[in-house]
């Protein structure tokens, strides 16, 4: 009778919850079980098990295996857990050393021929390994993955013959890796021409976290200034580019080691549906906000959107999260992202501009705005009007805007002030703390009312205009809100003046 347990990871959300791989031998006719709650994948490991076993020349036991994945309450999905089994069943048929399995994790789906296949989630499983104390050894292909966890110590192999001479002392494994990080070079502010106004609010938004409507007809530039948003936002510290490479890493789509430095920049079609903007099925996997964590989510052609797909951001633009429930179980994934929308003010694109070409009845454009709930208007801080630039500003020889390096350096430090103050951006701010930070003179909290009454705005709309308030003094490097600071914020609610005017 032998008996082996080898250590492992599960994924869930983007949490890697230990296993522990028990492999019992006993009497009996041959045959091989895998209990644990395992998915279909995790059952057919058996079959990649043996055949990698026999290709590695080593003997398959001709006796009853039995293999349990513990706690039995927690699913396990793919093969991460292949290399964890063979281990396993050559340790308790004593063809590898017992006690030399205790100090590891291991992580790896087998080939038929014994070779080591990469898996999803390694990087959330080496920051646990990492806090457990153990090594972890998982395929070549995972290895500058693994190595973004530093302090892991993190081995590579690229097949079970090599990790077996490992663990018998026979040859020494390579180290994880990690690869050098690619230069960014993204798109320039330079490149975008005129737009005075819509520049300043992008400013705005990227000093404070605020999140961002810009609207106007067809080819004005709303893309342009969307895609140049990430670029301004200051260097995201090691803690928040692991956050969002783990949830990369857990979703699928395959992490590049040599650019997680880079804030996500997410631009899905307006076709996607609530399923892929928020995340879920049957194993959960995070989606598009999720994968926007720490960065910025574009949503082109907002009135295009399915209304139901629009309605999910509502909850996470305030809390920062997203759960999905399951029967069973849920996951929570992080979301904290800026949303940057773009949308036309009517049917045919040109409501407004000078030329006068817009033939939209006035109901056709009020049933094209109220495809966006009122909501979800009121969790956007800035709403700003693009407009079509006259064709001496698009000229060659017309000078070029301000670089996003100069930019960036004037929302850094606008970003220092506010965490120095208290410690987030001001986006982030709840109901104490804008009380106790974006305080008004007494004829600003006057100008402030009649504006609330004006435009019929919500507490939270007063609140968020309080933010934006705040961001703009600290561009201006003055400690108190100003008149100047509030008039700005408040200019920048369009819609709620376009919904004004239309009421009275």
């Amino acid at each position: 009778m032998g008996l082996a347990l080898v250590h492992s990871r599960a994924r869930t959300g983007v949490h890697a919850p230990a296993v522990r791989v028990e492999v019992h031998l006993s009497g009996g006719l041959p045959r091989m079980s895998i209990v644990g709650l395992p998915e279909a994948a995790v059952r057919e490991a058996k079959d990649r098990v043996r055949a990698a076993i026999q290709c590695a020349q080593f003997e398959f036991p001709a006796r009853v295996i039995t293999v349990n994945l513990a706690p039995a309450d927690l699913p396990k999905h793919g093969g991460r857990f292949d290399l964890a089994i063979a281990l396993g069943i050559l340790a308790a048929s004593g063809q590898v050393p017992l006690d030399a399995l205790g100090d590891y994790e291991f992580l790896g789906e087998l080939g038929l021929t014994g070779e080591l296949r990469a898996v999803d989630g390694v990087l959330p499983a080496a920051l646990a390994a990492a806090r457990a104390g153990r090594k972890l050894i998982v395929p070549l292909g995972n290895g500058a993955e693994a190595a973004l966890a530093r302090d892991v110590h993190a081995s590579t192999a690229r097949t079970l013959l090599e990790v077996c001479a490992a663990l018998e002392g026979r040859r020494t494994l390579d180290a994880a890796i990690a690869v050098p990080l690619q230069p960014v070079h993204g798109p320039d502010m330079r490149d975008v021409r005129g737009q005075v106004h819509a520049r300043r609010a992008l400013e705005v938004a990227a000093a404070g976290g605020h999140h961002l409507l810009l609207i106007g007809p067809p080819g004005c530039g709303k893309t342009l200034l969307a895609s140049r948003l990430a670029g301004l936002l200051p260097e995201a510290s090691e803690a928040e580019a692991l956050e969002a490479a783990a949830i990369v890493s857990v979703s699928g789509r395959g992490l590049d080691p040599a650019r997680w430095r880079e804030r996500p920049y997410r631009t899905p079609h307006h076709t996607a549906s609530a399923v892929a903007l928020v995340g879920g099925g049957a194993e959960p996997r995070p989606g598009e906000i999720s994968l926007a964590h720490n960065g910025v989510l574009f949503l082109d052609e907002l009135p295009e959107w399915d209304r139901r797909a629009l309605e999910v951001l509502r909850e996470p633009l305030e809390s920062g999260v997203v759960t999905i429930s399951r029967a069973a179980r849920q996951s929570e994934f992080p979301a904290r992202f800026q949303l940057v929308a773009a949308m036309n003010p009517c049917p045919c694109g040109w409501a407004g501009d000078p030329s006068a070409r817009c033939r939209c009845h006035a109901d056709a454009i009020l049933r094209y705005r109220a495809r966006i709930s009122g909501p979800l208007l009121d969790r956007i801080d800035l709403h700003v009007d693009v407009p079509r630039l006259p064709p001496a500003e698009l000229r060659p020889d017309a000078p070029d805007g301000e670089s996003s390096e100069h930019v960036r350096a004037r929302v850094a430090q606008a970003r220092s002030i506010q965490h120095a103050r208290s410690g987030k951006s001001n986006a982030q701010f709840g109901q104490a703390d804008t009380m106790a930070n974006c305080r008004l003179a007494p004829q600003d909290q006057l100008l402030l009312e009649r504006a609330i009454d004006a435009l019929q705005l919500s507490a939270r709309s007063m609140h968020r205009i309080l933010r934006v308030a705040r961001t703009i003094a600290d561009l201006a490097g003055c400690e108190h809100i100003g008149t100047a600071h509030l008039g700005e914020a408040l200019g920048y609610r369009r819609v709620d003046r376009g919904v004004a005017s239309q009421a009275a």
